[in-house]
């Protein structure tokens, strides 16, 4: 079998349901790579999704969701996926592999875009000089699930038990809950990125995750007396669950909310029968790496690609004068009134991929 056995097309909203078929049934699927991503993105943002689909005798061999963001003269990407850590080749093969990644590289060339895929990638012999590796220093934190939340607890150490019990007696109180929720988690959120100095997505975003990924997202909520201090997102694909977006109040971290919340999420997700919880990406030994670590998750290479090679690349986003820039945004962002912060944050989160 050779690449040119296989059409490359551009999938339609009337090929969701093959599309996710052939997703959920891929072992190094995640739940970005389902086809309410690219509905989520397009009804959000406005962006463009470009999905393509690589076929056999009319049946899908692998598929390659891809992103089309612009802003004027300023800013032109084809990314697999943004706003997530992985999201590009799905196939049966190296020669489905092969086959998709070209038509990319078509699509970059004829749009005069950046090529950029999230995920490993096996890069045939053939495109080794047209996809380079790009330098990146964050990890995905992986954790492997028991069958029940029984074994997972047993598992934990004691000074973490000790912890998850502590936010019990404290007056939290979980649940789950879903688009009536959704304000009460938005606040929790714009706050807590606010402080982190970071442009928050919108309102929008939130709301067409959870209506396009229907039972595949949950919506896990903190509350204290009567005030939500903290939520989380998780998006689910076959035996895998991702949570993206989690956020607590610091004025009630006293309380250990973020503790209950993570509990009461990998819980469930070991209850329900998930395998394998994807924590997010973090950077190596920093704290949200050290919590992560501490229920059970494992550093996994986060590998990212692109269609530049790295030395054309005018500044190395690792370098300490990138850092050093980096954080006077975000102290000076975080200085902002929460109302501005969030006026202006999505007008400028929906054009950052990451």
């Amino acid at each position: 079998m050779t690449a040119a056995d296989y059409i490359v097309r551009q999938a339609d909203s009337g090929d969701q349901e093959v599309w996710d078929h052939f997703v959920c049934n891929h072992p190094e699927a995640s739940p970005y790579h389902l086809f309410a991503w690219k509905k989520a993105v397009e009804e959000a943002y406005g962006h463009k999704g470009l999905y393509l689909v690589a076929e056999q005798h009319n049946t899908i061999s692998g598929v390659l969701p891809i992103i089309q963001i612009r802003l004027a003269l300023l800013l032109r990407e084809l990314t697999a996926l943004p706003f997530c850590d992985v999201g590009n080749v799905l196939a049966e093969n190296k020669q489905v592999v092969e086959v998709l990644l070209e038509k990319a590289l078509q699509l970059s060339a004829k749009t005069t875009t950046r090529l950029h895929l999230r995920g490993e990638i096996n890069i045939p012999q053939s495109l080794t000089e047209k996809i380079f590796y790009q330098r990146n220093d964050k990890v995905r934190m992986l954790c492997k699930l028991p069958p029940s939340s029984e074994e997972l607890l047993t598992g934990f150490k004691s000074k973490l038990r000790s912890q998850i019990k502590k936010a019990e007696k404290n007056g939290l109180h979980f649940f789950w809950g879903g688009q009536e929720h959704l304000d009460e988690f938005y606040s929790v959120f714009t706050e807590n990125m606010r402080d982190l100095g970071s442009p928050t997505h919108s309102r929008a975003w939130f709301a067409a995750i959870l209506r396009n990924y229907g039972k595949n997202a949950g919506l896990g909520i903190v509350k204290y007396e009567d005030k939500v201090v903290g939520g989380g997102l998780i998006l689910a694909v076959a035996d895998r669950v991702s949570i993206p977006w989690a956020s607590t109040l610091r004025s009630y971290n006293r309380l250990a909310p973020n503790m209950l919340l993570y509990w009461n999420i990998l819980k469930y997700s070991a209850d329900a029968g998930y395998t394998t919880f994807d924590f997010g990406r973090s950077s190596l030994e920093e704290g949200t790496y050290r919590f992560k670590k501490q229920w059970g998750a494992q550093p996994q290479p986060l590998l990212w690609y692109s269609n530049t090679a790295p030395q054309t690349h005018a500044t190395d986003s690792a370098s300490p004068t990138t850092k050093g820039k980096r954080e006077l945004l975000a102290e000076t962002w975080a200085k902002l009134p929460l109302p501005l912060a969030n006026f202006l944050g999505p007008n400028i989160r929906k054009y950052i991929s990451l």
